[in-house]
């Protein structure tokens, strides 16, 4: 065996079963090496932000490791905006970096760069390997960070790819602990916190702690206790719809969300940390939360194996019992001109059972998510780190953790257009996604900023750089260059249309919805 051939081996005997690439020269010996493995799947994305961000998609619905096979540093380069927003999202991901071999790195050719460097601020372990001996370790040790819900960077250079290795026998990683430990302390104390301050409380979910278990249990807690449930704006998964239980989300414009945290003396974070606005903005605070808030930690951040048995503590500890779920409560389908309003309505009524939504649909789609409160349960992906244009790539990830169940992937124009290369993968694989592109020919949350900032007007040199016109983009030829069948709704009837015919069919569909 070579070292490729070990590594390789490793991520198999370890359980992982897909490997998201975009290689080059000094990845060509793991490529070579995908042909002896039995069980990891390649996929082939023509753009590196398109790799990480299906890896994301994958994590966040299998819980297992995805891999992703990256060329030096410029390719790592162009896949870190949806690393950024995996690791916000605690996916479980080994990235695989080639760089070149030992001795030629030295020379500065031109694609010599500091990997490591670049790797480290989104990675939570980083690691050249020293030589094909040590892939074996060096790749169990990258599953074992991956399986805790991080991000692992293995750095390999050519020369270990392709010496022979001595000894080539897979290594087993450590595994992940199987949940947490109740902290009664914790629990004792939020405890306290919801018996004085009853509805001036509040439960705040973060990370991925919001499973359905997990917000049973905040429901009971809140019926019990009079407090509310609340999750962070930004979510990397969260199951929704009739037969789960509702939590309220908090919402990105800074004047709603202040609002929501003045009615509160008190929170419980679960995976959460304190709220702060997104951004920072003239004459207004950093943080959500009045002066004075008093915070409990039930569970800490990344601390996700916590969060179900501390809750439970917790339900006990309030004497909770259970909350109904939420019922099927589906808007009526709406008929003639597009707007955002009819948009919310629309996939209230049409999110097929058990279906994967994932949401970037920006100022297009405030009304999206209390209109789907009530429809069949489904999961909801979010942009978990404000990187934009990852929707296609997650939604591609998704599918191919989640055979069997359509992915719908609500995507803005103008973050479409950051990675639309995920479409080509999409078509490639055969993948159950529909995608609805929102078309209002511009960047109308950089419109919203700027008044949010202060800028009491957009002059015409200003409003260029906002407008996504001169040529407007042609989403279906797009789409159809890609190989997705793809179709253009200018009302609500179209929509419908299109819509059912993409539910229905399989592989991949897209529609641009005109606004």
């Amino acid at each position: 065996m070579n070292g490729a051939e070990t590594l390789l081996a490793t991520l198999e005997h370890n359980g992982v079963e897909v490997c998201f690439a975009n290689p080059g020269t000094s990845e060509m010996h793991f490529v070579a090496a995908l042909e002896t493995s039995t069980r990891i799947r390649g996929v082939l994305g023509l753009f590196e932000g398109v790799v990480t961000g299906a890896a994301d998609g994958y994590a966040r619905m299998s819980g297992n490791p995805a891999v992703t096979l990256l060329h030096l540093g410029p390719g790592l380069a162009n896949g870190l905006s949806n690393l950024h927003n995996a690791l916000r999202a605690g996916s479980p991901i080994v990235n695989v970096i080639g760089d070149h071999a030992s001795y030629h790195r030295d020379l500065d050719a031109p694609l010599t760069s500091d990997i490591e460097g670049t790797a480290r601020p989104f990675s939570h372990w980083v690691r050249t390997t020293s030589g094909e001996e040590s892939l074996g370790v060096d790749a169990a040790e990258a599953v074992t960070i991956a399986r805790r819900g991080k991000i692992a960077s293995l750095i390999l250079p050519a020369d270990a790819a392709w010496n022979p290795v001595a000894s080539g026998a897979p290594l087993v990683a450590a595994q992940a602990p199987a949940g947490g430990v109740a902290q009664t302390a914790a629990a004792e104390a939020s405890a306290r916190v919801l018996r004085e301050g009853g509805p001036r409380t509040a439960l705040l979910f973060g990370g991925r702690a919001a499973t359905a278990e997990a917000l049973a249990l905040a429901a009971g807690i809140a019926a019990a206790t009079g407090a509310e449930v609340l999750t962070n704006t930004h979510l990397g998964r969260i199951p929704r719809g009739a037969g789960r239980h509702a939590a309220k989300k908090v919402p990105y414009p800074i004047k709603d969300s202040l609002p929501l945290f003045e009615r509160f003396d008190s929170l419980v974070l679960i995976g959460a940390k304190p709220p702060v606005a997104f951004f920072a903005y003239p004459d207004r605070p950093s943080r959500l939360t009045p002066p004075g808030t008093r915070f409990v930690e039930l569970s800490g951040p990344g601390r996700d194996a916590d969060a179900l048995p501390s809750l439970q503590a917790l339900y006990e500890a309030v004497g909770a019992a259970p909350a109904p779920a939420t019922e099927l409560a589906l808007p009526q389908r709406p008929t003639g001109s597009i707007t955002p309003e009819k948009l919310g309505a629309f996939l209230g009524h049409g999110i097929p059972e058990d279906a994967i939504v994932v949401d970037e649909s920006l100022t297009t789609g405030w009304r999206f998510y209390p209109e789907t409160v009530g429809s069949r349960p489904h999961d909801w992906l979010a942009g978990t780190g404000g990187s934009i244009g990852y929707a296609m790539p997650v939604a591609a990830g998704a599918a191919i953790a989640s055979p069997g169940r359509k992915v719908i992937t609500l995507e803005s124009d103008g973050s479409g257009m950051y990675m639309p290369q995920a479409l080509w993968t999409q078509a490639r694989e055969g993948l159950d996604v529909v995608t609805l592109i929102l078309a209002n020919r511009k960047y109308q949350i950089l419109r919203n900023e700027m008044s949010n900032v202060g800028v009491p007007e957009v002059g015409p040199k200003a409003g260029a750089l906002l407008d996504l016109d001169r040529p407007e983009i042609d989403w279906v030829s797009i789409a159809r260059g890609m190989g997705v069948q793809a179709s253009r709704a200018e009302t609500m009837d179209e929509l419908g249309k299109a819509f059912d015919a993409a539910v229905a069919g399989e592989g991949p569909a897209l529609i641009e919805v005109v606004l």
